[in-house]
Order: structure tokens, then sequence, then C-alpha cells
């Protein structure tokens, strides 16, 4: 089966509602490829190994977290950045981005889909009287040592994560957010987590964790983030009936 690109943007806009949020790119469609969708590849970042592999498979679209024309960056099209576009450009493969909306959504997003994968059934603003926070807070259903959550992050992320803290105390009020999103710590301690779970560390993160008595866990910004587009390209070939395959460029940081 097929859909139209213009159905498939106007299912995802009203599905992530990114006008609900102040973003650092354009969420939607940033390049334009054929009309009609059969193949839809997602990944995290639209880097040129995920766009040379989808178009490899033949994909018609590439949905993704991470895309282009970031604030602050070089507006010219030129080196990197180019052979990026000319390649979509030359297979007629449509990119569409979502960033913090892809975070955000309730059931699909990547902090949704990574607090189930932690064992959190519930997820709870972590600053409720923030517009437009990210950050999640939920409770596991009992006490276990830090150690044991971590273990279980790692077999999911397929990577050892970062931890600041004691492994063998316990910890069940759960602070989270994806991505680089270390500067959450803070409204963790505050809203009383035992532990805070993200994708980056700063240095000062390590002071914070502490001297606050707060378990600190950097899993991986790409790490933490492979699950909610993967989330919403099932969405989308169940809802459409296309072919989705998610194809992961691996990244340390």
């Amino acid at each position: 089966m097929t859909t139209s690109l213009l159905e498939l943007q106007n299912h995802l806009d009203l599905l992530l509602e990114p006008d609900r949020f102040n973003d650092y790119c354009p969420n939607g469609l940033q390049v334009e490829g054929k009309s009609r969708i059969s193949r839809l590849v997602t990944g995290v970042t639209a880097s040129q190994a995920l766009v040379d592999q989808a178009v490899a498979w033949g994909a018609d679209a590439i949905l993704v977290h991470h895309g282009y024309f970031w604030n602050g960056e070089n507006q010219v099209i030129v080196g990197m950045k180019r052979r990026r576009v000319k390649a979509l450009l030359t297979a007629d493969v449509s990119l569409l981005a979502y960033h913090l909306p892809l975070d955000a959504h309730p059931e699909l997003g990547n902090n949704a889909c990574l607090g189930r994968l932690m064992g959190l059934e519930e997820a709870l603003p972590l600053e409720p009287d923030v517009i437009g926070g990210l950050g999640c807070i939920g409770t596991l259903p009992s006490a276990l040592p830090a150690r044991l959550l971590i273990e279980r992050i790692a077999q999911f992320t397929r990577r050892q994560p970062l931890h600041i803290g004691d492994g063998e105390s316990p910890v069940q009020k759960v602070a989270w957010c994806t991505g680089a999103a270390q500067n959450y710590l803070e409204a963790a301690v505050a809203a009383g987590a035992d532990i805070f779970v993200t994708g980056e560390i700063s240095e000062q993160s390590v002071h914070i964790a502490r001297e606050e008595g707060v378990h600190f866990v950097s899993a991986g910004h790409h790490a933490t983030e492979r699950y909610g587009v993967q989330a919403v390209g099932a969405h989308l070939a169940e809802k459409f009936g296309i072919e989705h395959h998610f194809i992961d460029i691996d990244n340390p940081v």
C-alpha cells in the first residue's frame, strides 16, 4: 500500500503537535521528495550514513529525531550539508524531522518509551508548572538497588551507562529526560527523585549529584533516543499500510 506525502505529513503534525513547541529547528517536512510513500525509514539522526542506507533500502521517505537547519548553524548549503541534501534530492527521498515534539508525545515519545523500558508505567511531568517542560518522573513498583536499574538500562541501550552514586543504595522514585537534558538534574532533586536518568552529563552534574545525594545516570544521547522514532514509525506503518524499517547508525555519545 501507499500513502501521499501530504497525508503522512498532516498526520504527523496532528499526532505530534509541533506548533506547541518553541524548538531549535523546523519540525515537519524538511526536504521534499516523491509524492507517494510506500517505504519509510526511521532513524535518530539524518547523517550521511543513514541517508545512504535508506536510499539503498529503497525508502521513499525518512523520519528522524535530529534533522537539519538548526538555529545558529550556517544557512548555506555547502560541504557536508550539500552532500546530504543532494543525496536526498537525487534519490527523490523526503526527509521529515520532529525534535521536541518527538521527545514529548505522551505515548510514542522518547521519554514515554524510555520510561516503559525502565519499568515505569506512569510518567508524570517533572515540572508540572513549566509549559513545554520535557522531564518526567515516576515510581518503580518497588525499591531496588540502583545497580539493578542500571543493568536494565544497559540491556536495552546495549551500552554501559555512566553512573554517579552507590550502586547498592535503593532507588524507587525515578526522574528522566532523554538526550542532552543534564540541566534537568536540579529539577529532579527538587521533585524528590532518588535517581535521574538522561543521555549526557556535564562536569558540574557530578558535583550536584554527589552533594544532593541523588544518583545520576548518563546512558547516551543517541541510545536514549532510539525508541520514539521507532514507535512513531510502527504507528505509521499500521495506519497507512506502508513498510517501515528502523536503521540504527550507532553513536557512542
